[in-house]
């Protein structure tokens, strides 16, 4: 059987052949890069000459060059375009993954090397970067189980093969109860309060699942968001609302049991290595260092916004019982009513700047601004093979015309993708096989798509996400480093997201509308006095927004910085912890 893992890339700068990768591909290739990788670790414990930089640290980070390639974008396919089959493979490869990771960092010999080398740093004529390199090296080896004595090798081993599973299973969890449902109805008066666009897209949905008329509901955000914020009909609001709180929970998808492994999992792993819970284990490689200096910076940031949050939902609710004479809000109503008050309080509706982001003038817009900033020229091309038909590839240029990568644009929902938004690198910048090569990069979104009569016509949300996740993707284009370990996004996590927030942030700038909002009919930019508005309400239920995001980083923490053993009762537990 032909294994394109197995050749050679011939395609144009050594693209991804994703039309001639198919799944019976993936297994042959793993267990051929493994054995392979095994070799070479074997090869590395062999040499008898003195350990140094080359023959123990460059060994060890080019030992897996083969199994790069089919692990990468196995995962990468994973969670943008697969299926069930597809997602099956995981519980062979993470298994196998797991295991090459752990005996290779509980390995005495390799370790005593990768000691050797560090001790010894001051001998050797190292450039910084060399330097972060066998630092980050050691520092890996220690907080995975190197200095760990055989039997706790041994169980740490164990943890880390059921780990391994335990992610990719929740994920699935997620995604497969978010597909599992759909609410179709024929009754007009159901829909009342949707925007056209909106109308239109439930319209196009119904038909794509079989419907000769009416409109479908489902939990992808595209769908969810509009219909928690316009839709009147209270009943279905509750309805839809609480089929999206409830995924995995409580059906055949339930995830309780897969949480409460994970945890004790880390938790137990964490003792293992050393550290007093998985938060101390986690935060030790983060800007953060350490839970006390997170939940102070929480702490900090919730008794400024809870006074703010309360003020808004009191006027939220109040809204709420002036209008429709609504005697306790619920989830269901927060969104919709507060949509209300904000058209009352700033004259304009959410929906009024649709029309001026149309998706091909947004990611044209995210380009202008990189080459106005950076110098950067992005290129459409349809040269390369890509995994869906949704997907665009664009070729990156320097200011100097010089190669800096590929960039692929993913942006809309389908069964087979996660929710959400994300930057990954299908090949990171950096040696690859002795010569260094230039990045493959994604961004996928999960943003508003087109019907037979409407572009695809983005919120507000949506462009911020988009600008967001494009400032991951020039961290990673524009990364210029020597080895893939250090290359972006390869730094820490909470400093990962500077370049994002920078990005981000140039969106409501009057020169950057004037770039790319434009009418998707008329041509008209967008109207100064409408952009006037939007400005006015940035702090509209600001309040209530950080409270949301530091709900999610609480109870982060409340799971992550004790011991979970005695936690038997998920919902119960999370009540608790989020009842502040």
């Amino acid at each position: 059987m032909s294994n394109p893992f197995f050749t050679e890339r011939t395609t144009k700068n050594k693209a991804i052949p994703f039309d001639i990768i198919k799944l019976e591909h993936y297994m042959p290739a793993i267990e051929k890069g493994l054995a392979d990788t095994y070799k070479n670790i074997e090869i590395l414990k062999a040499n008898t000459a003195t350990p140094n930089f080359e023959n123990t640290i460059i060994a060890l980070e080019t030992a897996g060059a083969d199994l790069d390639d089919p692990v990468e974008i196995y995962f990468t396919l994973y969670s943008t375009e697969s299926d069930n089959d597809f997602k099956a493979l995981v519980q062979q490869i993470s298994p196998l993954l797991s295991k090459l990771s752990s005996d290779i960092s509980t390995d005495a010999v390799i370790f005593q090397k990768v000691k050797q080398v560090y001790d010894n740093r001051a001998k050797e004529n190292l450039t910084a970067e060399q330097i972060r390199l066998l630092e980050k090296t050691y520092k890996g080896f220690v907080r995975n189980g190197a200095l760990l004595d055989e039997q706790k090798k041994e169980e740490l081993k164990q943890i880390d093969q059921e780990l391994s599973l335990l992610s990719p299973q929740f994920s699935k969890n997620v995604l497969d109860a978010t597909n599992a449902y759909s609410y179709h109805t024929t009754d007009k008066a159901e829909i009342e309060g949707l925007p056209e666009n909106d109308v239109k897209a439930a319209e196009a949905r119904a038909k794509q699942k079989g419907h000769s008329e009416g409109w479908l509901f489902n939990l992808q955000a595209p769908s969810y968001v509009p219909a928690m914020t316009y839709l009147k009909n209270r009943d279905l609001r509750k309805k839809i609302s609480t089929a999206y709180a409830t995924r995995a929970f409580n059906d055949s998808f339930d995830n309780q049991e897969t949480l409460l492994k994970e945890v004790n999992l880390r938790y137990k792993r964490a003792n293992l290595l050393g550290y007093k819970t998985h938060a101390h284990y986690v935060l030790e490689e983060r800007m953060a260092e350490n839970p006390e200096t997170v939940e102070q910076f929480l702490e900090r940031i919730y008794k400024i916004a809870m006074p703010v949050a309360k003020k808004e939902v009191e006027e939220v609710k109040a809204y709420a019982k002036k209008i429709d004479n609504i005697d306790e809000l619920q989830t269901w109503d927060s969104a919709y009513y507060s949509e209300k008050l904000k058209k009352e309080k700033f004259g304009f509706d959410s929906d009024e700047l649709r029309p001026y982001f149309k998706v091909e003038n947004c990611v044209q817009g995210i380009f202008k601004v990189a080459e106005n900033l950076y110098g950067l020229k992005f290129e459409k091309s349809t040269e390369y093979p890509v995994y869906h038909p949704n997907v665009e590839v664009f070729e990156v240029f320097d200011i100097d015309k010089s190669y800096l990568g590929l960039l692929y644009v993913d942006l809309f929902p389908r069964e087979t993708k996660n929710g959400g938004a994300w930057m990954n690198a299908m090949q990171t910048q950096g040696m690859r096989k002795g010569k260094i090569e230039r990045p493959h990069i994604m961004i996928v979104g999960n943003f508003t798509p087109s019907t037979e009569t409407t572009p695809s016509l983005l919120s507000l949300s949506e462009v911020e996400t988009l600008f967001h996740e494009f400032g991951h993707a020039l961290h990673g284009l524009l990364s210029n480093c020597t080895y893939t370990a250090l290359a972006s996004p390869n730094v820490y996590w909470d400093f990962v997201e500077l370049p994002s927030q920078i990005m981000e942030n140039w969106v409501l700038e009057e020169e950057t509308l004037a770039l790319f909002a434009f009418h998707h009919k008329t041509g008209e930019v967008l109207p100064k006095e409408l952009l006037t508005k939007v400005k006015a309400s940035q702090n509209y239920n600001k309040g209530m927004f950080n409270i949301r995001q530091l709900n999610f980083g609480m109870l982060d923490m409340s799971w992550h910085s004790v011991d979970p053993s005695n936690i038997k009762n998920v919902a119960e537990y999370e009540d608790k912890m989020t009842e502040k």
